[in-house]
């Protein structure tokens, strides 16, 4: 018996998903940036270079296995963002639907490290 596949519908994916995606990033490498740049302390500036490392590895990642479902699912993706009332479900593939997961999970991580900074 097959596994049940994981569908995502295609105005999550570019409505929420990319867009998010492309927050995460920009928030993440102005935030490590700015500790490399202004950290005085070598251990650290060594922490926050690997930790950027990991972090482009992960976001490389995600964006490849999603840049393999944008080109799969192109007419329908760009049909939902002229038209939400043409939304489908797409079906992914396990690379598409860990990247899909992954992505979630890395910005619901940057959320709550955000609201712990803020608190």
């Amino acid at each position: 018996m097959k596994p049940h596949a994981a569908t995502v519908s295609a105005v999550y994916v570019v409505k929420e998903l990319i867009p998010k995606l492309n927050a995460v990033e920009k928030h993440i490498e102005q935030a490590i940036s700015v500790v490399i740049s202004t950290s005085q302390l070598p251990a650290e500036i060594e922490r926050y270079t690997k930790l950027q490392a990991a972090f482009q590895l992960e976001l490389a990642m995600i964006r490849m296995n999603l840049e393999h479902l944008l080109k799969r699912y192109c007419h329908e993706l760009e049909a939902a963002m002229n038209d939400p009332r043409q939304d489908v479900l797409l079906t992914l593939d396990q690379h598409e639907s860990v990247a899909a997961d992954s992505a979630r999970v890395l910005y619901l991580r940057v959320q709550a490290f955000q609201t712990e900074e803020a608190l």
